[in-house]
């Protein structure tokens, strides 16, 4: 059953590009006369795949300890940027006006604000004054497919709106300069900065619109008991201290094919008819984990690993630029997909889409 068709998606990355091995050098001049055997953390550079990222701020930013207010007042001024900057994109693309939408959900981790950045946005965007607004924050990696199934379920209650996602991310101001623990670290091989704005029409939205592009037919959210840390941030002193599990491929393992299934059964739908992944590329360790879980060939996630190799891992808004990615490259209508990814809690989002 649709609940909702996607109309258009719109990315945006900040100014300042890094190549993974501008990236190791600086880390290693930050890190490494402090750390023991600091070279042993090298290696996760070049096993990361990742080739470029994108920062809000150039590398010389980074080696001077920042303070919790500096970070924050980046924060809104580069994820409000970053964020108008997508959602004109994806709204342009659609022909369609800040006026037309109905619902804004925005979604981030990476920082906080009050007013939220939905409310930046409205000023700067133009919205109708009576817009409804959902600022999401705390659903990491997650929030992106998250989103997008909010947004969705929303165009199913009221099928003449239109609902606009926007993921902003900027990990790179959660980088602590004197954290020397080794999740700190890794995080330095893996996170980059992005935003991704996706409208969602209703099947009753303006002429066309609703079957523009995918149509959503079902949503998942699944939350694992006792599982709080697996993935997430310490509140610090010095800011949010990213915690990630090691355990997280073997999860993906050992419930992501059953997760799947639940709500690729509840359609009467069988696993074998997916033929195109739009999932959360959370690292190489988490593709092979899909990989081997779902049992798919590697070519199957030829799109995450493209977005994983140019762009890093931009936490939420990461699954979007995906599946702007799959789209890009062409999909036989009426071929299905499933699109996910996992975040704190530890939890899961799953949609699945027909072209």
């Amino acid at each position: 059953m649709l609940i909702g068709t996607i109309v258009s998606i719109g990315t945006a990355v900040p100014e300042h590009q890094v190549s993974q091995d501008e990236a190791r050098h600086s880390v290693h001049h930050m890190f490494g006369s402090s750390v023991p055997n600091f070279d042993r953390y090298l290696p996760i550079f070049e096993h990361s795949d990742i080739e470029t990222r994108h920062f809000c701020m150039p590398l010389d930013w980074f080696a001077v300890p920042r303070t919790v207010e500096e970070k924050h007042r980046q924060f809104i001024i580069h994820a409000t940027g970053l964020a108008e900057r997508a959602a004109r994109s994806c709204l342009e693309k659609a022909g369609a006006e800040p006026q037309d939408v109905g619902h804004v959900i925005l979604v981030t981790t990476t920082g906080t604000a009050t007013p939220s950045l939905d409310a930046h946005l409205f000023n700067r965007l133009g919205f109708n004054p009576h817009v409804k607004r959902s600022p999401l924050w705390g659903l990491g990696c997650a929030g992106g497919a998250a989103g997008l199934s909010r947004a969705s379920e929303y165009v199913k209650a009221f099928p003449g709106d239109l609902a606009l996602l926007i993921s902003v991310e900027l990990c790179s101001l959660t980088f602590i300069r004197d954290d020397v623990s080794k999740s700190n670290i890794v995080a330095t091989s893996l996170f980059a900065d992005g935003a991704a704005a996706v409208l969602v029409a209703g099947s009753a939205a303006a002429p066309g619109l609703d079957e523009a592009g995918p149509q959503i037919i079902a949503t998942q959210s699944t939350t694992w008991p006792d599982s709080l840390d697996v993935m997430g941030w310490d509140v610090t002193d010095r800011g949010l201290k990213v915690v990630f599990s090691r355990d997280i491929p073997s999860i993906i393992q050992n419930h992501m094919r059953s997760n799947a299934a639940q709500l690729i059964d509840s359609q009467g739908w069988n696993i074998e008819d997916i033929e195109h992944y739009v999932l959360h590329p959370g690292g190489m360790k988490v593709l092979k984990a899909y990989e081997e879980s779902l049992g798919v060939s590697p070519d199957r996630l030829d799109a995450s690993r493209m977005v994983s190799r140019k762009y890093g891992n931009m936490s939420s808004c990461t699954v979007l630029f995906v599946l702007d990615e799959v789209l890009r490259r062409g999909v036989q209508k009426g071929s299905r997909g499933l699109a996910g990814a996992l975040g704190p809690g530890f939890s899961s989002e799953l949609l699945l889409l027909q072209f």
